[in-house]
Formats: structure tokens, sequence, C-alpha cells
């Protein structure tokens, strides 16, 4: 099963029609034809399984014949991180973290941080391509970066954890974590959190925790946080 991509498509579409370089790939790469069917997803949880009606390398139209809509998890899953100086290094850590499962993503701007402008752009299109790659049918949202303070500030609700790698009281994240429960870590940058970060981050309720006992990059970080989050709800 490959699975197609357009925010263009909702519960009422009957009829669509591929852009160029998706018609290219539908028709010359996967060689579609009349009748043959394709899976497209709007990001939002729909599954529609459509069949090809006109099998145009430039304008591939199809037509909707199964609409289902995708069970959400029943958690949702806040990931708020602090870009990387290298922006591979965060490019990997979106693609596995949509894999493994997440629900918003959050770029953060902290007083260490040695990037501090983040492009969006290539960002959304490796969200959206990791998603298709996993079969999944809900694409995490990207938010605008936000400097931590005023994240901080934000409505956030579930259960909230900062992860830093001081030399404090903290509780390990997996005995910290519960089933069915949203959850927001905060990831610090390649500096760790200040002092001040963290100790505003606990004011605002977020629980100090600790990943392991080695010291993880940022982007490796994310990832077991993303990870412990989905096995602790498998």
């Amino acid at each position: 099963m490959q699975l197609f991509y357009s925010p263009e498509i909702d519960e009422n579409t009957t009829q669509f029609t591929f852009a160029k370089e998706e018609s290219k790939h539908i028709v010359k790469v996967l060689r579609k034809n009349m009748g043959d069917t394709v899976f497209i997803t709007n990001g939002l949880g729909w599954l529609f399984t459509a069949e090809v009606s006109v099998p145009n390398i430039n304008k591939c139209s199809v037509q909707i014949i199964k609409k289902e809509l995708q069970p959400q998890r029943d958690y949702q899953l806040h990931l708020a991180v602090a870009p990387t100086k290298m922006n591979d290094r965060y490019e990997w850590f979106l693609e596995k973290a949509t894999e493994i499962g997440i629900d918003s993503i959050t770029p953060i701007i902290c007083e260490h941080s040695e990037r501090k402008v983040v492009k969006t752009d290539r960002f959304e299109r490796i969200l959206q391509s990791a998603m298709k790659q996993s079969l999944n049918c809900y694409l995490p949202k990207l938010n605008a970066a936000i400097a931590l303070q005023d994240f901080l500030n934000e409505d956030l609700k579930g259960d909230l954890f900062i992860a830093h790698c001081e030399e404090t009281d903290k509780k390990s994240l997996k005995q910290e974590l519960k089933p069915k429960t949203n959850v927001t870590i905060l990831i610090g940058p390649e500096g760790d959190f200040s002092t001040k970060e963290i100790e505003l981050a606990i004011n605002k309720g977020f629980k100090p925790v600790t990943l392991g006992e080695t010291r993880l990059r940022t982007e490796t970080a994310a990832i077991v946080a993303c990870h412990s989050v989905a096995f602790t709800n498998e």
C-alpha cells in the first residue's frame, strides 16, 4: 500500500485530480491504469480509497469509492524541542517522531540556542513524507518557532515534563508517564536549558525528568521521549 497526501480532499470529495508531480509518479512509476486503486489521506484522519479514472501523466484523475475516518490515539503527545545547530539533525527527529507517533511539535528558542531562526517549509515536507511512509492518516501539527518563555505562558494541558541535564532531583520519565494521558515534553538545545529556564518551567508546573544515564543529543533525547510515551501506551 502506498499512501498519497492532499489537504484539499475532505469527506465530501467524490473526484480528485493530482498535481503534475504525483500524477507522473502514479502513472509512470507505479504504472497505475484506469480502474487501479490508490489511497489518499488529507492528514486529518481520513483514508480515501480511489480508482484511477484518467491515467494522465500530468493530471491523473481518480474517483473516490470509499472513505474511512481512522481512530485517533487515546493520548496526545506534544514535543517542544529546541532547534539544533545542524538542520539535518532536527529533520531526522521530525521524520522519526512522525513514524513513532506524535501530534504536535513546537520549535522553542532558548537562551543557549545556537539556531535562532527556523524555516519550516522543508520541515512540513518531511512530516508529510514520514506520515505517508508510515501509513499514518494524521499529520503532526508543526507550530511556529517561539521563545521558551512565551511557550511556558501558553495554556498547556495534560502532564508537563522538562528533560534537562543539571544535577538536581529528577524522576525517570518512564516512571512518571501514565497511559492514555496527554503529555507535553520540553527538550533543550545542545547547551541544555539554563538554570533560570529550568526554574521557570518548574514554576509553571513542569516536572523535571531524566531520559537515562547518558547525556543525549537534542534530537536523540526527543526520540527517546517520543518512544517512551508510545511504549507506555502500547
